[in-house]
């Protein structure tokens, strides 16, 4: 046996890796060919649609952007080599108030500014090599797109799932305008500082809570449990009691106040009431003496987010009006009081305070010197003051007729009594509110209703549609929507009667547009309907939808509403939009997580200077996809020289091997290495577990380097071997395996390829538990084959998680392998 350690791959060809050379050379030759273009179908491919969560056009792609869009980019292209006809697309979820927001600050129309941003980030996705059909492109502020959100709430109107009514929102007096919350900082307007207040508007709303119970249901979609809990939580199903308390002594129309409660057991020890600011109540129940105070209080209050206002961590605070309300089960008088941690948006408004028996509600009557009264009594309970709120199981005390009961009984039997006697029901309430569509912004879609003295709210007839925003709309620092001002989109004629009317000047909320795009991915170009339902069927629902965990309880939330609405409207023929979901983790920093307002790193200069396959590998090898990862700014050179040495071994002539005494063993050795790697990267590819698949094909490369050293191959099984190399590369460095493809004399392209399959009785090898310590201490435990060489165990080491965060930033100064038993990295 010879032999072949002299034949590298610079004395063998004379060429080396430049990313600088190549990556152009195949972004280019990929969108001339089309080789991205999805068709509906292929004969023999299953269809999989495998869509990320489209960007904001906010100007650049940070290094964040990529982590997210490469590791979905590597599952499309890893679909496709599995043999599927796969749709991966891409746009731009282009409305929004940063595009207002930059129109004030640079004098620039949003249209111009958010337009220039996309083709800017249309570049830099198409350097990063992603694999998107571009001929399906949507820019959501496109006529063309939002005239569709027009018709979906035309149809909903209709159908009454829209309606317009009052609702709370953030308003600045200076500007006389509303403010999105994003521009409320610390209780003021982050334009002119001056605080804002809590006021109603009428505005419209679509009747997200008609699908409550649905949206409950999540038995049909594989999403990860801790979207499904934040979804149910924010949905916040609640079985209880409406119970009216009376207040007809002072003379309103209103003769009750309704609370609801899921603890109607403790009713007897209801000692207050607590209104929300904004009940309709309020301005009626106020009593003299207590009027500067209130007054005083609510305004405090309208300074206040929600967020702030219900917080755990704040103090619960309330004034009283001087009025009361009487219990119907026993006939008491307890005060009622105005508090903030109250919300008009959530339940009916108005609480019953019982303290014995609720920790914030105890410690409220603390403070006010509120009675504190048992109702529910522990077992050794002695009749005395209680130290604590008393929150479990008991016996009914101070309850009437209902003493003795345990206290789940006395629910049932209390809830019976209240219901004979018409003083409430048992009821169903729900955290969540209807969805608040309006936005008193420019950019977005126009509402297509209109206001006529004679015809009341007249929808905008199909035919007329898409309302159009004025191109030449005027931005002025306050922030005041230029729609109001702008007579000629104002003014116009009513449908029904022909005589003079008004335009509603509200756009709909950004998160109209991301409710359905990925029907509209389906058929783009369609100018009939907003999407073709026989070409959507064969892709819809999304068969994996990829994106941040950020969006859990909204835009995932209002889009399963919106197919389900579609459903109800006889558009589509499913229950949910997104079959599988899988959530990227974060990539974080010294400084915290990257994003655009936290060191948002760009990717174009570590491209100029490593090349974009060097960034797409530095950053899915960094941990599971599903985790995220911690940013090394020093990362890219071990990538980098792995993807040479990649270079080296694909270069390399086989012919030389031709004068080799072939060894039946090396060759029994490179083929169950290429069996054992194309199972370990097909199945860690499935699961999102990037890091894993390099670190399968590193230790893949240091087996190849060995067998090439050692001697005994053939040149077939070497260009087999390399060709796997390849193929189970592309999904992640699409460029350098392309060209090495294109360099062994193979047809273009390698993406047209499958990943090499395997026989499971060559995978099958003598496994070891290797140790790990780092300085010492024990920091993972391996699982490898036994005949895993020190390279190979040094390798899978840095890939583990625990590992690296316990190497980052330090230097490794020595390393001690003991074989099949022990790696120690002496790190300082």
């Amino acid at each position: 046996m010879t032999s072949t350690k002299q034949t590298d791959a610079g004395s063998a060809t004379g060429d080396r890796y430049s990313p600088a050379e190549i990556e152009p050379k195949w972004q280019a030759r990929w969108d001339e060919s089309g080789i991205n273009k999805t068709r509906d179908s292929e004969p023999g491919k299953p269809n999989w649609y495998a869509l990320s969560m489209f960007p904001y056009p906010s100007g650049d792609l940070h290094v964040g952007h990529w982590f997210m869009y490469v590791g979905a980019d590597v599952h499309a292209r890893f679909m496709r080599m599995q043999g599927y006809n796969v749709l991966h697309p891409q746009g731009f979820d282009a409305f929004g108030l940063p595009a207002e927001n930059a129109a004030i600050e640079r004098d620039i129309h949003p249209r111009d500014w958010t337009y220039g941003t996309i083709e800017n980030m249309r570049g830099q996705f198409r350097l990063m090599g992603a694999s998107y059909d571009w001929d399906r492109e949507i820019v959501t502020c496109n006529p063309d797109y939002y005239r569709w959100n027009q018709y979906f709430f035309l149809k909903f109107f209709e159908k009454g799932l829209a309606y317009r009514a009052e609702g709370p929102v953030n308003w600045c007096e200076t500007d006389q305008t509303t403010l999105a919350n994003e521009q409320v900082r610390d209780g003021v307007c982050e334009r002119c500082g001056t605080p804002i207040v809590r006021r109603n508007m009428t505005q419209w709303f679509f009747r997200i809570t008609d699908y409550a119970d649905e949206l409950l249901d999540m038995s049909k979609i594989e999403w990860p449990e801790n979207i499904k809990t934040m979804q149910t939580n924010w949905i916040g199903k609640s079985t209880g009691v409406d119970i009216n308390f009376d207040i007809s002594e002072y003379g309103l129309e209103e003769k009750h106040i309704t609370t609801f409660t899921t603890r109607i057991d403790t009713v007897y020890g209801v000692t207050f009431i607590v209104l929300a600011p904004e009940h309709p109540l309020v301005e009626s129940l106020i009593q003299p003496a207590q009027e500067k105070a209130v007054r005083a209080y609510i305004a405090a209050a309208g300074k206040a987010s929600e967020i702030e206002r219900t917080s755990t961590e704040r103090e619960k605070t309330g004034v009283h009006t001087g009025s009361h309300a009487l219990n119907p089960l026993n006939g008491e008088r307890v005060p009622i009081l105005v508090g903030d941690y109250v919300l008009s948006t959530y339940g009916r408004g108005a609480v019953m305070g019982v303290p014995a028996h609720d920790e914030r509600d105890f410690v409220f009557a603390r403070k006010y010197d509120l009675p504190v009264r048992v109702v529910i009594a522990p077992r050794d309970w002695d009749g005395g003051e209680l130290k604590e709120a008393y929150l479990s199981a008991g016996v009914h005390v101070n309850s009437g007729e209902f003493d003795g009961l345990p206290n789940r009984e006395g629910m049932e039997k209390i809830s019976d009594k209240i219901e004979a006697n018409n003083w409430g029901s048992r009821t169903v309430s729900y955290k969540m509110r209807d969805w608040l569509i309006s936005r008193q912004r420019y950019w977005g879609t126009p509402i297509p209703m209109i206001y006529c003295d004679h015809c009341g709210t007249v929808p905008v007839p199909e035919s007329d549609l898409p309302v159009l925003l004025p191109e030449h709309a005027e931005f002025k620092p306050t922030g005041r929507s230029p729609l109001i001002d702008d007579a000629e989109f104002v003014n116009t004629t009513c449908p029904d009667c022909g005589k003079p009317a008004k335009r509603e000047t509200d756009t709909m909320d950004t998160f109209m547009d991301s409710s359905w795009y990925h029907l509209r991915f389906t058929s783009p170009k369609n100018d009939k309907e907003p999407f073709d339902p026989e070409i959507a069927r064969n892709w819809v629902p999304v068969h994996r939808y990829m994106g941040g965990v950020e969006h859990a309880v909204m835009h995932l939330l209002y889009s399963r509403f919106f197919n389900k609405a579609l459903r109800d409207l006889g558009m589509v023929d499913f229950d949910e939009p997104y079959a599988r979901l899988f959530n990227q983790g974060m990539l974080i920093t010294e400084g915290g997580k990257i994003s655009k307002r936290n060191r948002p790193m760009p990717a174009d200069p570590l491209v100029d200077r490593f090349g974009t396959d060097t960034v797409r590998c530095y950053l899915m090898f960094l941990g599971p996809w599903g985790d995220g990862g911690v940013w090394s700014d020093e990362g890219m050179n071990g990538p980098s020289r792995w993807l040479n040495r990649v270079w080296d071994l694909a270069r390399r002539d086989p012919e030389r091997l031709a004068s080799v005494t072939v060894d039946p063993k090396a060759e029994e050795a490179i083929n169950r290495a290429g069996h054992i790697v194309s199972k370990r990267a097909a199945e860690d590819y499935e699961q999102f577990k990037f890091n894993t698949v390099i670190s399968a094909l590193m230790e893949y490369t240091n087996e190849l380097a060995r067998l090439w050293d050692a001697g005994g191959i053939s040149p077939p099984a070497w260009r087999e071997a390399i060709e796997k190399l390849l193929r189970l590369l592309a999904p992640i460095a699409p460029h350098i395996t392309e060209e090495l493809w294109e360099k062994s004399g193979r047809d273009f392209s390698i993406h047209n390829e499958l990943l090499p399959d395997w026989d499971d009785a060559l995978t099958i090898a003598d496994l070891v538990t290797i140790v790990v310590q780092i300085n010492g201490k024990v920091r993972a435990k391996l699982e490898l084959p036994a005949d895993s060489s020190e390279e190979d165990v040094a390798t899978a080491a840095m890939a583990d998680r625990n590992v690296q965060a316990h190497t980052e930033g330090k230097q490794i100064r020595k390393r001690i392998y003991v074989p099949g038993r022990l790696l120690n990295l002496v790190v300082g």
